[in-house]
């Protein structure tokens, strides 16, 4: 590897014209000058891909799939034309700190071979970046063991969304493809995969990044074809898992993944919950808790979270005459 490596920078984008120039301007952005960025559009709608391709003379590749295929088969293609020695992903509506990748890199070429890199990140609302706060979690340190990183994750104390990765080729390669079938939360069984073909987990505080919230997304629907993507992103994260350490503490975090599924499930596909319940029974169970405002809480804690739940849900129905 040279002593300046190259950084694929990787975008797949579907209709969203009103944030990619601020996306693709913090890429250009970088401190890191040796970039490529790469960016996928999805069968966009809007004015994406016009936008895009004022950014070939910056450099940009732009390619258009013509037609929506999903967001893991623009990422597959934005892998397939990647040439870096490391890969940054990067979401159509996120914003990377101008130093995020430097920073990055420089600890990775410090590290052995194996390790992950991890950043910092802050929700803004409203497109205002002053309303971004940076809180921290019980991931933003170090890991030597990196499925102690999922333990961490997959009981609650902790996520790392896309953007915060910098992934050298060797795991990248080990990682393999995305899984095109699915759709919501695709990215916690593809990080699965990452995060156990690596060796260490490295978190660089200076490298700071923002997610946008507020938006409309994938991660927000709750759609029966979304709620069996998330089935299907748990069963093959928690079963990759268990096939490299089945013990304690790995079997109380599959235990909680499936009680999050639970929680996202609930009066929706009950056939499914059911299941789920039958392998958090078989875990050795989780006392996850879901979450919501301060009546929902006091609800939760007095009756339990099924009877705060199907409390919530009648007032939604009767109130607002919605199908919740």
């Amino acid at each position: 590897m040279s002593i300046s490596p190259l950084v694929s920078i990787l975008i797949p984008v579907y209709n969203a014209d009103p944030y990619l120039r601020e996306t693709l301007d913090s890429a250009l952005n970088q401190t890191w000058r040796n970039i490529e960025l790469i960016l996928v559009d999805d069968g966009s709608k809007d004015d994406s891909l016009a936008i895009a391709k004022s950014y070939e003379s910056k450099g940009v590749k732009v390619i258009s799939q013509g037609q929506n295929k999903g967001q893991t088969a623009a990422l597959n293609r934005c892998l397939a034309e990647a040439k870096g020695d490391f890969i940054q992903y990067l979401d159509a509506d996120d914003i990377l700190e101008p130093q995020k990748i430097e920073v990055q890199i420089k600890r990775l070429l410090e590290e052995p071979s194996g390790t992950l890199a991890i950043a910092p990140w802050a929700r803004f609302y409203q497109n205002d970046l002053s309303t971004a706060k940076f809180v921290p979690n019980n991931d933003w340190c170090d890991f030597d063991d990196p499925i102690a990183w999922l333990v961490e994750c997959w009981t609650g104390h902790g996520t790392m969304p896309p953007s915060s990765w910098l992934y050298p080729r060797e795991i990248i390669d080990k990682t393999g493809l995305w899984h095109e079938e699915l759709t919501l939360n695709n990215d916690m069984e593809y990080f699965t995969r990452a995060v156990l073909a690596s060796r260490r987990l490295v978190f660089c505080p200076e490298a700071k990044w923002y997610y946008r919230s507020g938006n409309p997304s994938l991660s927000g629907q709750r759609s029966e074809k979304a709620l069996w993507s998330q089935y299907e992103v748990i069963r093959l994260s928690t079963e990759r898992l268990l096939s490299v350490e089945n013990s304690d503490r790995t079997r109380y975090a599959t235990a909680c993944s499936w009680q999050y599924f639970v929680f996202l499930a609930y009066h929706r596909l009950p056939e499914l919950v059911q299941y789920a319940e039958k392998k958090i029974t078989e875990l050795g169970g989780c006392d996850l808790k879901p979450d919501g405002g301060s009546l929902f809480r006091v609800l939760r804690d007095i009756f339990g979270w099924k009877a705060a739940m199907n409390l919530q849900r009648f007032y939604y129905r009767y109130r607002y005459q919605i199908n919740y």
